[in-house]
């Protein structure tokens, strides 16, 4: 019997939104997705910021926690921090959306606060960022989760290599990467070296599929045309054989972002995305 948990991303349960949008958030109200989630199989839920504003405003933290109890939903993955690495204004806005990140991670018994690189292009100092990374990796620590950077192709932080030098450099015990395979797949990276990651160093693991080529520019195809696990052209067989080799059991998480996926009401969506993701699971487990 297949033992492993899922966890649904913030993008798979988020209907008709799309982070290349000005206005991030989700026309879907909170408990309509989470019950969805629920219902499809997942045993995690994640949630991006502007959502997390709107859903406090709507329920208060406490009954976010008790939706997510009475759910079942026991992996919970806050993301969403712009500019953690730099200062001045864009630090100080950083600084209120951290602030109440961490809260919200303390409160709802989040595990993980995942993050991401800085997009503009400009080159990266190793020691200013694993210190502000360090930084925030032990503001995380101390309300019991950890944190993870997802390296992106169009970044600054690109590939597995460049995310294990940074949380290295950092040094703490809470640091480490997401991998999603999109990325990894995309930068041509071998299951070998998905195989050789230290498990401490894996803070989340995100599965999903593409064709073989991007259309356009690497942001506008993971966000609009991402496939369901195993109707793409992605080895994800091969991608989950050597995370489990590394130590990675889960929670595995699915992130479906495409004009497809965002055009099917939730509860389709959501069981779309879990039915298929657990396939591969299921298919790389029975595989040796």
């Amino acid at each position: 019997m297949f033992t492993e948990d899922l966890l649904a991303t913030c993008w798979t349960t988020a209907g008709d939104a799309s982070p290349m949008r000005d206005d991030w958030r989700s026309p879907v109200p909170l408990r309509e997705r989470i019950e969805a989630a629920s219902a499809a199989g997942f045993r995690g839920f994640g949630i991006v910021f502007p959502d997390l504003v709107e859903a406090e405003h709507q329920y208060g933290m406490a009954a976010i926690r008790g939706m997510l109890d009475d759910n079942g939903l026991v992996h919970v993955e806050l993301e969403g921090l712009p500019n953690w690495w730099t200062d001045g204004p864009l630090r100080k806005e950083s600084d209120r959306v951290r602030t109440a990140l961490l809260d919200a991670a303390e409160k709802l018994g989040a595990r993980r606060l995942k993050v991401t690189p800085d997009d503009s292009g400009d080159p990266w100092e190793l020691d200013h960022w694993a210190a502000e990374f360090r930084t925030l990796a032990s503001q995380a620590h101390d309300v019991g989760a950890r944190l993870g950077i997802e390296f992106l192709p169009w970044c600054n932080i690109r590939t597995v290599r460049d995310g294990l030098r940074l949380v290295e450099e950092a040094g703490h015990e809470a640091g480490g990467l997401i991998i999603d395979v999109w990325h990894t797949e995309r930068t041509h990276t071998p299951p070998d070296e998905l195989a050789k990651v230290p498990l401490q160093r894996i803070v989340g693991v995100e599965l999903n599929d593409a064709e073989v080529d991007p259309v356009g520019a690497l942001f506008e195809d993971t966000v609009n045309r991402r496939r369901y696990c195993g109707q793409g052209s992605f080895d994800l067989q091969a991608d989950i054989r050597a995370l489990r080799s590394a130590g990675w059991t889960g929670p595995w998480g699915i992130e479906i972002l495409s004009d497809e996926h965002r055009s099917l009401d939730v509860q389709a969506a959501a069981f779309q995305a879990y039915s298929t993701g657990l396939a591969q699971l299921e298919l790389a487990t029975e595989q040796p």
